[in-house]
């Protein structure tokens, strides 16, 4: 059974929902990431945050990304996934909920992300068809 773990990209970090958003914009570019989850200060998930977000949520929006907050932008009920879930249970959440990115939990600690760049190396190609069918299907 291949599950979360196997195809997930390990090694995520949380932004603290009270950092700023130039600051997650600095540790997307030092991970080399396009989205990160926030965490409040018991390191809960309260959201993800993506360079889009930072983009369409708060510049094009006239604020300031140094004065704008992480948490500021968490919006929603926050979807994760065990790290022992089966595989397709991970397609099944993405599909669900629309998302394109979905942090792993294990114990309550975020133990990676898993993307669409995970999902094309470990799917086959029908499971990726079907999974962007779903997920595109009302972008």
């Amino acid at each position: 059974m291949t599950t979360a773990r196997d195809i997930m990209h390990p090694g995520a970090q949380w932004i603290p929902a009270h950092e700023t958003l130039d600051r997650a914009a600095q540790l997307m570019r030092e991970l080399d990431v396009g989205a990160l989850p926030i965490a409040d200060s018991e390191e809960r998930l309260t959201g993800i945050l993506t360079d889009r977000d930072i983009v369409v949520g708060c510049v094009a929006m006239g604020h300031e990304p140094a004065r704008t907050t992480a948490g500021e932008m968490a919006h929603g009920t926050p979807r994760w996934i065990d790290a022992n879930a089966d595989v397709d249970e991970v397609l099944h959440e993405m599909q669900s909920h629309q998302i394109r990115r979905l942090p792993v939990i294990e114990d309550k600690r975020l133990v990676g992300m898993i993307s669409e760049a995970d999902l094309a190396q470990h799917l086959t190609d029908g499971q990726l068809a079907s999974w962007m069918g779903q997920v595109y299907a009302h972008a």
